[in-house]
C-alpha cells in the first residue's frame, strides 16, 4: 500500500496515528537540524518534518536530495504543528517522518509548478503533464467532470439513453472542412471525422430510442482561436414525437439544473428573443445582456440635417454607455482608433457627451442642435453622465462594428462580470443565407433543419424569408448550444436539397441511406447540442476552453507536447496507396 491517506485529509483527529503519503515534493526549507518539506498529491499539500533529533540519521540525510517533483512516499506521526497555517486544509498538523522512499526522481522542471506560474503558454503547453499538476488547471479538469456527471444524472433521470456513434463515417458537407482518414482496405477511399453525430441521432431516432444523449467528440478542420479545438466536445442530444417547446424546456431546464448544483445560481425561466430582435438590438445572434447598451437606430433623427456622412449612410444607430461622459479626448480618441483597426472596420465615429447638466456636447455639434441630441439620447436611452457612440454605414456592417464596440466597453467598464450569469433562447433564425460570391442558398444551421410550417410557400418564392425551426442558447454572449426541429419526411428533405443546390444525384451519394430511413417510418424529432468546452469554461468563469481540455492544440492546430501532426514514413503512404506533393 503506497498510502494510508491522501495530502489533503489529514487534521487535528489523526493526531498521534501512524500514516503512510505518497506524493511529489512541492518544495523543502531546510534549516540545518530541521527539513521541512512541503508533499502535493491531487488532494492537497501535507507539510513533512524531518528533525535531526527525532528522526533516522539515514531518513534526515536522504531529505537534504530531496529536489522539486521529486515524487516519495513517507511513513511517520501526525503530530500538532506548532506554526498553524489556516489558509491550508491540513495546516494544523505535520508529519514527523520515521521513513521515506524515493519513488521516482525528477529533472528541475521547466517552470514552477505553483498557481502563479513563471512559465509561458507555449512551454507549458509543450510539458502539459506538468502544467496539469497546477491547482489552476488540475481544478479545471475536475470542474470539468463535476460538469458532465451533473449532465449525465440529470439527462439519465429524464429516461434519455446514452449511445456512442462512430468515428468514421463518410464526408458530408455540414459546414466546415472535415478531417479525412484514408482507409488502407478500401484503396482511393476515405473516411472522416465526424463534425457532429447529426445523422446518426436522427436515425436513432428512426430505431425508436426516443431520446439519446452522448457526451463526444467532433472534429472540424477549420481555423482557430481562443474558444476553438480542431476536436471539441459536444453533449449532443436529441428526442422523438416532440416540438420546439419541448426541447426547449428539457435544455432550460438542464442548464438551470448546472447554475444550481455547480455555482448555488437558482435562475429564473429564460428570456427568449428572436434572431431579428436580436441582430436589431445587439448586433448579433448571441447577446450578453449582462448589461443594457441597446442599439438605438438614429436614421430618422439624424438624416437630413446636412451631415453628409450620416445622409449617405443606410444605417446610422448608436449606443449609450454608462458613466463615461468624463472620457477625455485622449480616451475618445483611442476608442475612434479602436473601431478604425482592421478587425472592426469602421471609418469613424462620431460621439456625444450627456453631461449632468441635462447639456449635450458633440463632435458634430455644427450640424446638430440640443434638440436634435436629445432625440438621440431618449432612442439610445442616455442619462446625464453618459457618452452616445453612434456608427454609420451598410446595416449589416455597421451593426457588426457597434457589436464589437459594445463588447469592448463593457470590459472596459467591467460590465462583464465572470460570476454573473444571464441565459437567454434566440428563436427564429433564418433557414437559409445567400452566398453572395457563388450566389447560392445555404443552410444556416444545416440541411436538415426544418422551416417554420407557416413559411413553406416562401421557400419557392421568398427564400430568404423562411424561418427555421431551430434555436441557440445563449450564455453571457456565447452561443453554448444549438438546434432545430429536424425534417422527418423524405419529400421535404429533398425540397431542402433542391433550394441548397444538390442534383438528385448529389443528395443521393451523400445522403441517400438517410432518406431511406423516412421511408420506413420517421417520428417527428428535433434536438440540441451543448458545446461542452464552452459551457464548462463560463461557468468556471473563463473566456478560453484550453485550460478545461487536458491535452489541447495551439492556435495552429498542433499538439506541441507529442509533436503532432507529424509526417509518416513511405511504407505507410504506400500501403495507404498515397502521395505527398508538397507546395
Amino acid at each position: 500500500m503506497y498510502r494510508s491517506h491522501n495530502c489533503g485529509e489529514l487534521n487535528a483527529s489523526h493526531i498521534n496515528q501512524e500514516v503512510t503519503l505518497a506524493g511529489w515534493v512541492q518544495k523543502s526549507r531546510d534549516k540545518g537540524f530541521m527539513n521541512w518539506v512541503d508533499l502535493r498529491d491531487r488532494y492537497g499539500i501535507t507539510q513533512l518534518l524531518f528533525d535531526e533529533s527525532r528522526s533516522e540519521k539515514s531518513v534526515f540525510e536522504l531529505a537534504k536530495t530531496l529536489g522539486r517533483e521529486f515524487v516519495v512516499q513517507v511513513k511517520g506521526t501526525v503530530i500538532e504543528r506548532e506554526a498553524k497555517n489556516k489558509n491550508m486544509a491540513t495546516g494544523e498538523i505535520e508529519i514527523l517522518v520515521k521513513e521515506m522512499t524515493i519513488l521516482n526522481a525528477a529533472l528541475t522542471p521547466p517552470f514552477t509548478i505553483e498557481d502563479e506560474t513563471d512559465g509561458g503558454e507555449d512551454i507549458r503547453m509543450k510539458y502539459r503533464y506538468l502544467d496539469i499538476r497546477r491547482n489552476p488547471v488540475k481544478n479545471s479538469l475536475l470542474f470539468r467532470h463535476k460538469v458532465a456527471m451533473e449532465v449525465r444524472k440529470y439527462l439519465s433521470d429524464l429516461d434519455f439513453c446514452e449511445v456512442e456513434t462512430p468515428y468514421l463515417i463518410k464526408s458530408t458537407p455540414e459546414g466546415a472542412r472535415d478531417f479525412v482518414v484514408p482507409s488502407r482496405m478500401n484503396e482511393g477511399q476515405f473516411y472522416a471525422l465526424p463534425q457532429s453525430p447529426q445523422t446518426f441521432k436522427q436515425l436513432l431516432m428512426v430505431g425508436g430510442m426516443d431520446k439519446y444523449f452522448q457526451i463526444v467528440k467532433c472534429f472540424r478542420d477549420e481555423d482557430l482561436r481562443a474558444d476553438r479545438q480542431p476536436e471539441f466536445t459536444q453533449i449532443d442530444c436529441e428526442m422523438a414525437f416532440v416540438e420546439q417547446e419541448d426541447i426547449l424546456n428539457v435544455f432550460e431546464g438542464l442548464t438551470r439544473h448546472l447554475l444550481k448544483e455547480i455555482k448555488g445560481i437558482e435562475v429564473e425561466k429564460f428570456p427568449r428573443i428572436t434572431y431579428d430582435y436580436a441582430m436589431k438590438t445587439y448586433g448579433n445572434d448571441k447577446p450578453d445582456i449582462r448589461f443594457d447598451m441597446k442599439f438605438g437606430e438614429l436614421n430618422e433623427v439624424a438624416q437630413h440635417k446636412e451631415f453628409p456622412v450620416f445622409n449617405a449612410a443606410e444605417l446610422v444607430v448608436g449606443i449609450a454607455a454608462p458613466n463615461c461622459a468624463a472620457y477625455t479626448r485622449k480616451e475618445i480618441d483611442a476608442l475612434i482608433d479602436w473601431v478604425k483597426r482592421p478587425q472592426v472596420g469602421a471609418s469613424g465615429m462620431v460621439y456625444v457627451k450627456c453631461e449632468a447638466d441635462g447639456s449635450y456636447k458633440s463632435s458634430v455639434d455644427k450640424f446638430y442642435d440640443q434638440e436634435d441630441l436629445a432625440k438621440w439620447a431618449a432612442i439610445t436611452g442616455a442619462k446625464a453622465g453618459d457618452m452616445i457612440f453612434v456608427l454609420s454605414g451598410p446595416a449589416d456592417k455597421t451593426r457588426a462594428q457597434l457589436s464589437a464596440l459594445r463588447m469592448e466597453l463593457a470590459t472596459r467598464l467591467g460590465l462583464r462580470n465572470p460570476a454573473e450569469f444571464a441565459p437567454l433562447w434566440v428563436v427564429d433564425f433564418p433557414l437559409l443565407e445567400l452566398d453572395e460570391e457563388s450566389g447560392r442558398w445555404h443552410a444556416m444551421h444545416h440541411p436538415f433543419t426544418s422551416p417554420k410550417p407557416e413559411d413553406m410557400e416562401l421557400l419557392a418564392t421568398d427564400p430568404g424569408k423562411v424561418r427555421a425551426n431551430a434555436y441557440d442558447m445563449v450564455l453571457n454572449g456565447n452561443e453554448i448550444g444549438g438546434g432545430s426541429i429536424r425534417i422527418h419526411d423524405k419529400a421535404t428533405q429533398q425540397l431542402m436539397f433542391k433550394y441548397l443546390g444538390f442534383t438528385e444525384e448529389e443528395a443521393r451519394n451523400q445522403f441517400g441511406f438517410l432518406m431511406d430511413a423516412f421511408q420506413f417510418g420517421a417520428p417527428p424529432h428535433g434536438g440540441l447540442a451543448f458545446g461542452l468546452d464552452r459551457l464548462v469554461a463560463i461557468l468556471g468563469g473563463q473566456e478560453t476552453i484550453r485550460d478545461f481540455i487536458a491535452f489541447p492544440k495551439n492556435n495552429s492546430g498542433r499538439d506541441v507536447m507529442i509533436d503532432a501532426p507529424s509526417a509518416i514514413d513511405d511504407a505507410q503512404l504506400k500501403e495507404l496507396h498515397i502521395k505527398v506533393e508538397l507546395k
